[in-house]
């Protein structure tokens, strides 16, 4: 394994649990057990991944994120103790990738850091090219209609899956176990957050619509788009 990773949680045994298991499997760990301290980290360390808890003095995790998505698009996974679905989707709109519940399997939590540090280029070696769309996957970049557009890791994993299958109806099941492994397919919130964030971005250059939602059961692409109401 390799990889930086920032953790950040005001509570030391997490600090020093999560610093002993990631760099047992080879990553190089920085931890803050203060969230500015932990920002000052990340803007002078730029990790490839960073974990920070929800609740915290001073500043919370939500506004972590929100720091760290004003500076770059590096990956967020939040750690909470809360497990309802508004802490999640607040954590992820504020610009998180993930979300787990204290108390974690440490197991599972290295399981979602190694899906957060794969390589785009490991995903997909070419460009592909589709309608509106050019996603070249080892840059890590999308144009649409020739304009480049911004998208977060995740954001740009769930569309280069979409794009790789467009025209075909993606279960929410599919979908989740491609962008964020397996664990997290029964986290139907991350998808209404990421598939809202793309298409505010998409349609705010072209006015077109490319994600058509199917009630039920998912989400199909078209690369082409149209202008109508979704369906």
């Amino acid at each position: 394994m390799s990889g930086r990773i920032l953790v950040i949680d005001d509570e030391s045994q997490i600090t020093r649990v999560l610093r002993t298991a990631l760099m047992a499997q080879g990553y190089n760990v920085r931890t803050a057990n203060d969230p500015e301290e932990g920002l000052q980290v990340y803007r002078e360390w730029a990790p490839d991944l960073v974990i920070t808890d929800l609740m915290m003095p001073g500043m919370t995790g939500v506004e972590v994120c929100r720091a760290i998505r004003a500076r770059g698009s590096t990956p967020v996974l939040v750690l909470s103790v809360r497990d309802h679905e508004r802490s999640k989707v607040e954590a992820l709109d504020a610009g998180a990738d993930d979300y787990v519940t204290k108390p974690f399997n440490i197991q599972e939590l290295l399981a979602r850091v190694r899906a957060h540090l794969r390589r785009a280029p490991e995903r997909v070696e070419h460009t592909i090219e589709a309608g509106d769309f050019v996603l070249d996957g080892p840059a890590h970049s999308i144009t649409v209609q020739g304009r480049a557009i911004h998208l977060t890791p995740k954001e740009f994993d769930l569309l280069l899956h979409l794009a790789r299958n467009a025209g075909k109806v993606m279960t929410h099941r599919a979908l989740l176990t491609s962008v964020w492994g397996a664990q997290s397919a029964h986290q139907p919130e991350y998808l209404r957050v990421f598939v809202g964030q793309l298409r505010k971005k998409l349609e705010a250059e072209t006015g077109k619509q490319y994600i058509q939602t199917e009630p039920w059961v998912g989400y199909r692409f078209v690369a082409e788009g149209w202008t109508g109401e979704d369906a």
